[in-house]
């Protein structure tokens, strides 16, 4: 299967991606979806490079970059994957000035083809927060399903945010 659209390729990172990883788990903006609380060394990203090729059943999560032209534009992620369960949480991120031109719709379809194609996963699910309006459309564009709410579930500078769970079920 390939991981490529009209307009985007999902690829496996590469060590010409130091410098865009480094902007991207660097940028304070993300920490409250990321759980990020400290900045990452070059030198952490360059072992988490040379490491993403370990093999999705060991490391139980995968990275893939989101590319336009040939040129970075966000990531999507794989994460807490269960192969006993038949399921993984997915998170996309698309940088500001690429937002609102497809390339996130791009991205899901590819990813949902990918993971109940080739992973054979039952369900993916999201946890995004309630005011992420645009999130929210995308997920909800592509039959994702809103199945509860984690009340104050993030803390960003004492102002808690509900977290909404979305899933996808492959029938």
């Amino acid at each position: 299967m390939k991981l490529e659209s009209k307009n985007i390729k999902l690829r496996a990172l590469e060590l010409k991606d130091l410098q865009f990883l480094f902007y991207t788990e660097n940028n304070t903006n993300f920490w409250k979806v990321s759980n990020t609380q400290i900045p990452f060394s070059k030198y952490t990203l360059t072992q988490y490079i040379i490491n993403s090729h370990q093999d999705i059943y060991e490391a139980k999560q995968m990275r893939l970059i989101i590319e336009n032209n040939k040129k970075p534009i966000g990531m999507v992620d794989l994460f807490d994957f269960n192969p006993q369960h038949k399921r993984a949480g997915i998170g996309i991120l698309i940088l500001q000035e690429f937002q609102n031109k497809g390339f996130a719709t791009e991205t899901l379809k590819l990813f949902i083809k990918y993971a109940f194609g080739v992973l054979n996963l039952h369900q993916l699910y999201a946890n995004i927060t309630s005011d992420n309006k645009n999130s929210i459309a995308l997920f909800t564009k592509q039959n994702f399903r809103k199945t509860g709410i984690k009340k104050d579930w993030i803390n960003t500078n004492n102002d808690f945010k509900d977290v909404v769970l979305f899933q996808l079920i492959n029938k």
